[in-house]
């Protein structure tokens, strides 16, 4: 069948195989044999991170195996999604330590990404609560890695992309939660120093995040609102669900342009009418305020779109950011999603994206000469000592990504040691000179 990834490019022809327990997991490895393979969750990567000709999915691979519900402690497979962990915890009162920016991805793909979220800052990526999943390994011996058994295998696995093996199931710790909503303090800020400075003096915030107006310039360049959150103490663990809504058909290309794009990020940074505002609300549209709207992708027409996400060193700080969005308000091409985080220092896995300073991530519709901007923007970040995240990408050189993680030969010994080369393999590892 065809694949695509969440931004719908690039498009291939992919054998799947759905195993639904670990004998046919490891089954499904087997026959792969003389044909490399990588794993695939929900789908929500933006590129071609879990795109291959052969495929192995996780989505039967969603049993609870065993739970702690005093404790928090869960063991699941690989295939459970954050939604399905959240339906069942919360009202228990628990919490994912550390969510991304929507509740449909799997545990798998959240440890092979080592994905982060807006407490980054305070806890870490998601990896910091693994206390140990078992791996599919290219001889088809299932091991158990965590920090002290197979440690190596640990780091390279989580922020891999799926390229050491293929996760079977894995042990969380939760975080306890005391109600289902959550405080948040909104700062109108003018311009990017003030919501750089805004970041920088709340560090102390549980959960901070700016949205990002990226098509002011001048004075009012980066003008942002920079949202805080706290878990509100008490109240129900119960709230009535959030109506969905979907996107019944692709949006016309030409619908998203700088002038609707303009319109509505002013329309949306206006809506705002005071410095400082505090309010309450459930814990979705806080987290996951895209979640309600099913199919949004479609926003951007059959042609797709892209997600650009970076990060730099806090150094290089206001100038760096500064430079990189003047360059996107000059090139006319806009996004309404731009999202801008300050993130705490980075951990010992080996391709992990997060390092100490900020990030950035804009939706990009894809059109020509939207890569050639890409490149300018890669030359910036890499020569702040920045990287781009490979979750969000489908198009960065292998000369990009070796400049922005340093550690990859460290990483590739670890696959050679586990026979993972030329065994667990995808259109991005051979793009970036991983294969």
């Amino acid at each position: 069948m065809q694949l695509q990834g969440w931004g719908r490019h690039p498009v291939v022809d992919a054998d799947i195989d759905y195993p639904s327990s670990r004998s046919s997991a490891v089954a499904a490895v087997a026959a792969s044999a003389r044909q490399a393979v990588i794993a695939r969750g929900m789908g929500r990567s933006y590129g071609d991170s879990a795109l291959a000709a052969r495929v192995i999915s996780s989505r039967y691979l969603n049993l609870l195996l065993d739970v702690d519900p005093t404790g928090g402690r869960v063991r699941c497979g690989a295939g459970v999604s954050l939604a399905e962990l959240l339906e069942v915890f919360v009202p228990r009162g628990w919490f994912l330590p550390v969510t991304p920016g929507t509740k449909f991805v799997t545990v798998g793909g959240a440890i092979s990404s080592d994905v982060h979220g807006k407490n980054h800052h305070v806890q870490g990526c998601f990896s910091e609560w693994v206390e140990r999943f078992d791996l599919v390994v290219a001889s088809g011996e299932v091991l158990t890695c965590s920090r002290s058994e197979h440690p190596d295998l640990f780091r390279a696995t989580c922020g891999g992309m799926g390229l050491t093996g293929i996760i079977l199931e894995a042990t969380l710790q939760l975080a306890p939660l005391q109600g289902a909503f959550v405080d948040q303090t909104t700062l109108k800020c003018g311009h990017l120093e003030e919501a750089l400075a805004s970041l920088e003096s709340r560090r102390s915030a549980t959960y901070s995040v700016a949205w990002i107006d990226c098509q002011a310039t001048g004075s009012r360049m980066g003008r942002a609102l920079v949202m805080l959150g706290e878990h509100a103490s008490g109240g129900t663990l119960n709230a009535p669900r959030r109506r969905v809504l979907s996107v019944p058909a692709d949006f016309p290309g030409w619908l998203l342009n700088s002038y609707s794009i303009g319109a509505f990020n002013a329309l949306y940074y206006h809506r705002v009418r005071v410095r400082s505002s505090v309010r309450r609300l459930h814990y979705e549209p806080f987290f996951y305020p895209l979640d309600s709207l099913q199919d949004w992708n479609r926003l951007y027409g059959k042609g797709g779109f892209t997600q650009y996400q970076f990060v730099i060193p806090r150094a290089a700080g206001l100038d760096g950011m500064s430079g990189i969005l003047k360059r996107i308000a000059g090139s006319g091409r806009g996004s309404f999603l731009a999202v801008l985080k300050a993130l705490g220092p980075e951990n010992a896995n080996t391709l992990s994206f997060p390092m100490e300073g900020y990030t950035l991530a804009l939706d990009f519709k894809l059109q020509p000469g939207l890569f050639e901007l890409f490149e300018e923007l890669d030359a910036m970040v890499l020569d702040h000592g920045g990287r781009i995240y490979l979750a969000k990408d489908c198009r960065l050189s292998a000369a990009g990504f070796r400049r922005g993680y340093p550690r990859w030969e460290a990483f590739q010994a670890v696959r050679e040691k586990y026979g993972a080369r030329g065994k667990f393999e995808s259109l991005q590892s051979e793009r970036i000179g991983l294969s």
